[in-house]
């Protein structure tokens, strides 16, 4: 097993700088939903975020692909990992706290590790990982409530609808590293996001009604925050945090997105999470540290 990577002082900046920046997000979401429909938002975000990172690519000069299958591939790449993800959570925050949207969302990685062995040999579900995605589940049915099921209201709806983004994450993981490995990240962003604005630009039309561009202040800088920062900026600093912490480390800001989106809902809309739920982001969270494995290397290189 590769040894996990001792994270320096910088490497521990930039990933708690992407928790916050990725925490916040849930929020501005939410403040432009108050005026915008869940796609409308959506397109908003793949449509500036692709101008940002096609800017960033003609600035560095980085070749633009023309295979037509790699662009095939960029538009499966945008509805599973932006379109889909991006629109049901979008649509859950309607009816559920930012909070429990955040919890909710920490569970990508769990669905993420079962999705990869059931796709890849090399990632098979050994002892360990099994504990930890079935710990993971069993957080995020205490989360939900296996009452609320039972009724299946509005409210279980809109969180089974953020499980389904998560779920979609997954699977875009596995397509990302089937057909989209050996592209430089900026590139393989750029073409997602362009693949996801020609989805969502026609879809929030026909469903909500002509984009407009006369909305109010606040909405513009939700839809700025979440468009520029939370997801042109944040895909290029998690590359970065990628190479200084590894891909083990990245665990630790999904651990640190969740209690950030708590605090901002709490703080800003006055929103107060069930106990369950903190509970079951407590089960969640041990669950995805058994995956990362730190808990039982006792020799380890000291990384937190």
């Amino acid at each position: 097993m590769t040894a996990q990577k001792s994270l320096t002082g910088a490497a521990w900046a930039l990933l708690l700088l992407l928790a916050l920046i990725w925490g916040a997000s849930f929020l501005s979401i939410r403040v432009a939903l108050d005026e915008i429909g869940p796609l409308t938002s959506v397109a908003h975000r793949t449509f500036w975020a692709m101008l940002v990172l096609w800017a960033v690519i003609a600035v560095l000069r980085l070749p633009v692909p023309k295979d037509p299958r790699l662009w095939g591939a960029f538009l499966i790449m945008g509805l599973l990992n932006n379109v889909i993800p991006f629109g049901l959570m979008a649509w859950g925050q309607l009816h559920i706290e930012t909070g429990l949207t955040s919890i909710l969302n920490a569970a990508t990685a769990i669905f993420g590790v079962l999705a990869a062995a059931l796709a890849f040999p090399d990632e098979r579900l050994t002892l360990r990982r099994g504990l930890g995605v079935s710990l993971g589940f069993l957080g995020v049915a205490t989360a939900i409530g296996l009452g609320n099921l039972v009724t299946f209201d509005l409210r279980s709806l809109a969180q089974l609808a953020v499980i389904g983004g998560t779920i979609s994450y997954a699977l875009a993981g596995i397509w990302a590293r089937k057909t989209l490995s050996g592209l430089r990240p900026e590139v393989a962003a750029a073409g997602m996001l362009t693949g996801s604005t020609l989805i969502t630009l026609p879809l929030a039309w026909l469903t909500e009604g002509p984009p407009t561009l006369a909305l109010q202040t606040d909405t513009w800088i939700a839809i700025g925050y979440y468009a520029v920062v939370a997801t042109a900026i944040a895909y290029l600093l998690y590359y970065k945090v990628l190479q200084l912490a590894g891909s083990g480390n990245l665990l630790l800001c999904t651990l640190l997105i969740a209690p950030v989106a708590i605090v901002l809902g709490a703080l800003v809309r006055d929103e107060s999470l069930d106990p369950r739920a903190y509970i079951g982001f407590a089960m969640l969270a041990l669950g995805l540290l058994i995956l990362d494995g730190r808990l039982f290397r006792k020799n380890a290189p000291h990384a937190a």
